[in-house]
């Protein structure tokens, strides 16, 4: 049994973490996962929120927003539509995305609606977050 993950986390801009590690929890939109050594293989998409990385007894945390994650043998990669460490997220931003989508959920029906609140409830914890 494996003792360590190979993890990937990879925005269209950049590639933001690589390495071996205990766990990673992340948002998907069907709940929150927690990936361990060994997982079983499984896609999903993932909704804004934050990926957390725990290696050695360190957390770090990466604020993500559409994308999916892949879990196969050789490990975890996340293929993330937007993504950048929790320190570098700009809060006014976040409250302004918030207020966007706010403003846009009556207009919003069936999947849209359900997308729409899941990534509210992502950048709400976000922004508790910061």
């Amino acid at each position: 049994m494996a003792d360590k993950l190979h993890f990937s986390l990879v925005s269209p801009s950049r590639e933001l973490y690589s390495g071996e590690v205990d766990k990673v929890d992340i948002p998907g939109c069907e709940g929150d996962l927690g990936i361990l050594p060994n997982h079983s293989p499984l896609m999903t998409a993932i909704r804004a929120g934050l990926i957390g990385v725990y290696h050695d007894g360190v957390e770090s945390f990466y604020f993500v927003q559409g994308g999916f994650a892949d879990v196969t043998p050789e490990g975890l990669t996340v293929l993330a539509e937007k993504a950048m460490p929790l320190g570098d997220v700009d809060l006014p931003g976040v409250e302004a995305e918030i207020e966007r989508i706010e403003a846009k959920m009556h207009e919003l029906e069936g999947d849209a609606a359900l997308v729409a609140t899941q990534d509210l409830d992502g950048l709400r914890a976000v922004a508790a977050s910061l």
